[in-house]
């Protein structure tokens, strides 16, 4: 049996404009089912208030497009993903035949997930996970005992709107659990940063599953020596109709940020899909344009973090990339990117981004780096800075101008020895004098 969900702030669903496609597998002779099988697909469109179904400003879940709640994918799903053409400024899907052609493509993925996985094997991955992560538990508050004595972390950080993320992480280091305690959160926004409690928990666990250090299966065993406080009607537990388009691919960067800047693991990556979406009422597009750590550098003009897209072709789309700005210490954040779009004809622009005005943050004494910026150029020779989230319509020959930021850098070079420092200004004065 098929069926197909889609992110709700009142349940723990995920990712807009996505839908989970779900399988329930049954054994003969059993009458409970014996295991799920899922996929998720990201559509360019669903409907809703603008073309790519990512508004900047929605206030309710309605307006960011179709919304299924455990719904049979085999009756009525054409109806269901034009339904939001009832609703006041809305529109059906612009991408009717795109999105039954991805809804096929996740029934054929679960079906192939069904013939590869059984009942025993997802048990052995996931108490293999779970010893993993509580094996890394027990580590860091060993090194954390010796550093300062103390087994509990914090950390915070805020949106470019001011609304903090706050953790206080409880670690008991004998079990190898951990009490991740969101209280202190900001509140609920009137905007599209909610993020249902999902989005939260495949944070952490991306989080958690970087830092065991192994390469271990994406499962629920990683949160089983986890529990997590999230204070209800806050950013991370909105009411039921909020709009949540925002929540997944921007505050989720900044729960990460914070979960890693409480372990200490590197410094803040650029904190920011930089969400572009644009079209007309007849068709839609969606683009994602995505720190330095103890020994590393930054990675640089790369998605960070927990995207999953790539990027469309410039030959494509006719764009043009270059390099932009970073941050500095003895290792470097990567740079961010910029990408230009001139468009051919009248279209709706929607930009949803975060770190406009709030920046990566460095770690142990090197600085934040350069936050990004958005702007238009029109026809006439006007040049507007749109600001991290709005939506505008283009006349031909308009250009709009991404600069995504750069991730924050790791460690203080006034601290280090001769050779990083020698190493720290060659590479400052290189970047000078070729204008880099």
């Amino acid at each position: 049996m098929n069926r197909l969900d889609s992110p709700t702030a009142g349940y723990n669903s995920n990712t807009r404009p996505g839908h989970n496609g779900k399988m329930i597998v049954f054994r003969d002779g059993m009458r409970a089912p014996v295991f799920f099988v899922a996929s998720r697909g990201h559509h360019a469109d669903i409907g809703g208030i603008t073309p790519g179904s990512m508004p900047p400003h929605s206030t309710c879940l309605q307006q960011e497009g179709a919304v299924f709640t455990s719904f049979k994918l085999v009756t009525a799903v054409t109806e269901a993903l034009m339904a939001p053409a009832q609703y006041p400024g809305c529109s059906g899907t612009r991408n009717l035949r795109d999105n039954l052609s991805d809804l096929r493509a996740q029934v054929a993925a679960n079906q192939r997930g069904c013939q590869l996985v059984g009942g025993a094997y997802m048990g052995y991955i996931q108490s293999n996970a779970e010893l993993a992560v509580r094996d890394m538990l027990k580590k860091f508050t060993c090194r954390r005992r010796h550093e300062t004595g103390s087994l509990e972390v914090e950390a915070e950080d805020q949106m470019d709107d001011g609304t903090q993320i706050r953790l206080k992480i409880q670690i008991d280091e004998q079990q190898g659990s951990a009490v991740f305690d969101f209280t202190g959160t900001g509140t609920e926004v009137w905007g599209n940063c909610n993020a249902p409690r999902a989005i939260t928990f495949s944070a952490l666990i991306y989080c958690l599953r970087c830092m065991v250090g192994q390469d271990i299966p994406l499962n629920q065993g990683c949160l089983a020596p986890v529990k997590v406080i999230i204070p209800p009607g806050s950013i991370l537990q909105p009411s039921q109709n909020a709009a949540v388009v925002d929540g997944n691919v921007l505050t989720s960067q900044r729960v990460v940020d914070v979960i890693f800047k409480a372990f200490q693991m590197c410094a803040a990556s650029q904190g920011c899909m930089n969400n572009i979406s644009f079209g007309s009422e007849k068709s839609g597009y969606y683009d994602m344009v995505t720190g330095a750590g103890p020994t590393w550098n930054g990675r640089s003009g790369v998605h960070t973090h927990m995207t999953n897209t790539r990027i469309t072709d410039p030959e494509i789309l006719e764009s043009s990339d270059s390099w932009a700005v970073f941050g500095a210490g003895l290792y470097r954040g990567g740079d961010g990117v910029t990408r230009k779009l001139r468009f051919r004809s009248p279209v709706v622009l929607s930009v949803l981004t975060e770190r406009r005005s709030t920046q990566p943050y460095g770690l142990h004494g090197t600085f934040i780096c350069t936050p990004g910026l958005n702007l238009l150029h029109k026809t006439n020779g006007r040049v507007l800075n749109l600001g991290a989230k709005n939506t505008i319509s283009l006349d031909t020959g308009d250009m709009f101008s991404l600069f995504t930021p750069g991730g924050g850098g790791y460690g203080s070079v006034d601290e280090q020895d001769g050779d990083h420092q020698t190493q720290f200004k060659k590479r400052k004065q290189k970047e000078q004098s070729t204008g880099q």
